[in-house]
């Protein structure tokens, strides 16, 4: 499906990474649901987008489906296309909980925010992903994950979780023409969640990373419009990796369907 003829749910995409994905499929034509938890906010940017808003936990389930519902009710077309980006979280690097400080509450709320938010979505896009016999699933990662060069305890988690998550999804709904994939970010050059981050920090990425820059939440973007594009239609249970150093492709497959493996220096 061209991206114009979607309708698109990004979470938290009032501000940051979200507002940017955002940005993005409103210059390729989608029509948007504009997404957060700030009601002034959420309608600005969905005012300047031209886009539905929609306050609402997704945590939530029954805001969730009452989001759904809404959309389909708006656009009289069931929402294509969901992009998991909703986040609360500040990078503070030594205020970070270290491993003798943290609680489970903290691990329980960011895990809450990844996996269960993705679960809502997912299970609320399901009606109408099997009404038009195909979707798309875009989870927001980490590339902490793969290289925790900062010990955010509770986040790398969570993110380890959501991407378990993209996996078993792909599996599950690849056999009823629903895509489920993930783009992961590094450290975003800027946004609230990495405003606390010292500028030192960013200048090191800068200094050893090929392009001599640091990740941009547009960079994110281009990368989830790609994973909605008809020109990503067969790639599931992917990994995609846009952050600094060396950005990487890294996936698996559904019994039947090819592996992919793209480096990218």
């Amino acid at each position: 499906m061209k991206i114009s003829d979607q309708v698109v749910l990004v979470t938290g995409s009032s501000r940051g990474l979200g507002k940017a994905i955002a940005s993005a499929f409103n210059s390729e034509g989608a029509r948007l649901v504009v997404n957060g938890t700030d009601k002034d906010r959420v309608e600005a940017v969905a005012k300047e987008f031209n886009a539905l808003p929609y306050t609402a936990d997704i945590t939530q389930p029954d805001q969730v489906r009452a989001l759904f519902h809404a959309a389909e009710q708006h656009f009289k077309q069931p929402i294509t296309t969901v992009v998991n980006n909703a986040l609360r979280y500040t990078f503070n690097g030594d205020g970070r909980s270290t491993l003798g400080q943290i609680t489970w509450d903290e691990f329980h709320a960011q895990i809450s925010g990844a996996v269960r938010g993705a679960l809502n979505t997912t299970q609320a896009a399901l009606p109408g992903f099997g009404q038009l016999r195909s979707g798309r699933i875009i989870n927001i990662g980490s590339n902490l994950f793969q290289s925790p060069v900062v010990p955010y305890h509770d986040y790398v988690a969570s993110k380890g979780a959501l991407l378990a998550f993209t996996r078993t999804a792909a599996v599950d709904l690849g056999g009823q023409g629903v895509t489920c994939n993930m783009v992961t970010g590094g450290l975003l050059s800027v946004t609230d969640a990495s405003a606390a981050t010292p500028k030192a920090v960013f200048d090191q990425i800068e200094a050893v990373t090929p392009l001599r820059k640091v990740t941009t939440p547009e960079d994110v973007a281009g990368a989830v419009l790609f994973f909605a594009s008809p020109w990503c239609e067969f790639p599931i249970g992917i990994a995609a990796v846009c952050s600094e150093y060396t950005s990487k492709i890294q996936g698996s497959s559904a019994p039947g369907h090819k592996q992919y493996c793209l480096h990218c220096f």
